[in-house]
């Protein structure tokens, strides 16, 4: 049997990308998105800080700011998954080009993905030269999840043009409300970005006032402003307790949304037996963020935890659209 390099590589490519949205989560949860002031190197090294000598010599080439090699480390680890996903994702677009005589080839979306993956490296780089600006970090995080999607997209293409067998097509009633669900679901995981992002998560305790006992004021137009100076470090966060709140339970009022949305999804998908594994996975997914959202509101959003609820939500997107790929179309062999 031939094997399909194209088809391989995506495969290759979206762990990869997991594993670097992964990273990411990480490398924002401790703090270490500074840990290099500059780009694309760390204090003007390949490589992070690793001897007293280095370290020192780093120290006295960039005055005044903080030298801390487990940062610098785990914000190169990073970057280094990046770039090997950018090399992937390169090949990918030579083999279609290559390909590009053969009918049906996505050729287009690999270039879509390859200038995609780029630009993600500017808002990678942009990310420590603008000092952790939240829309930067926010579009760093949607490229991040788009090129996720679109590699998810041309998997199916390729793979699609690989099956020999007969393609029945199945259509289903509920394909609507799984773009719904999709859309939505992307929305709130951009809004756990932009909470990160402004430090906005420990602005409230509780889970209906934000802070028990107290009236606390929302400034929704300052939260969700994009206007932010962009010549400060932004680093711990710049907004008021007020804006970070309103941030706060925006975010917890859009979980209500997704969790109904994706319960019904779940439960319609249970009544077709194709779709019967990932729509169970999809409902205990759920449920283990739910616990990992209230987890983390009543333990003040301790690391580990705060990174399971990135992973939980990056995971609810991947069941969801292999969720989708099930009712898009059902492939039976001859």
């Amino acid at each position: 049997m031939k094997t399909n390099r194209p088809l391989l590589i995506c495969y290759v490519a979206i762990v990869l990308t997991v594993l670097v949205i992964f990273m990411g989560g990480w490398t924002r949860i401790m703090d270490a998105g500074l840990g290099c002031p500059d780009w694309p190197g760390c204090f003007g090294q390949l490589t992070a800080p690793i001897s007293q000598q280095h370290i020192d010599a780093a120290q006295d080439n960039f005055v005044g700011v903080e030298v801390d090699a487990v940062k610098g480390w785990i914000e190169m680890v990073h970057r280094y998954m990046a770039t090997t996903l950018g090399l992937l994702v390169m090949l990918l677009v030579v083999m279609a080009w290559r390909r590009r005589r053969q009918v049906g080839y996505p050729v287009r979306l690999s270039f879509i993905l390859l200038l995609l993956v780029v630009l993600q490296g500017v808002f990678g780089m942009w990310t420590v030269t603008l000092k952790l600006l939240p829309p930067i970090v926010l579009g760093h995080l949607l490229g991040g999840l788009l090129t996720l999607t679109l590699l998810i997209v041309l998997a199916g293409k390729i793979r699609a043009m690989s099956n020999t067998g007969h393609r029945s097509s199945h259509r289903s009633s509920h394909r609507g409300l799984m773009r719904v669900a999709v859309l939505i679901l992307f929305v709130q995981i951009l809004l756990g970005g932009w909470t990160s992002a402004n430090y906005a998560g420990w602005a409230c305790t509780h889970w209906f006032s934000c802070i028990a006992g107290q009236s606390t004021e929302l400034d929704f137009a300052t939260g969700f402003s994009f206007n932010l100076e962009a010549d400060q470090n932004h680093q711990g966060g710049t907004l008021s307790q007020s804006a970070r709140a309103a941030i706060q339970m925006v975010h917890r009022a859009g979980a209500v949304v997704v969790s109904i949305v994706i319960l019904l999804v779940g439960i319609l998908a249970l009544q077709h037996r194709a779709s019967r594994r990932p729509a169970s996975l999809l409902l205990a997914l759920l449920i283990a963020q739910l616990w990992l959202g209230g987890a983390n509101v009543i333990y003040g959003i301790p690391t580990l935890l705060a990174w399971l609820h990135h992973v939980g939500a990056v995971s609810l997107l991947l069941c969801l659209l292999w969720l989708k790929s099930c009712y898009r179309e059902e492939i039976r062999y001859e």
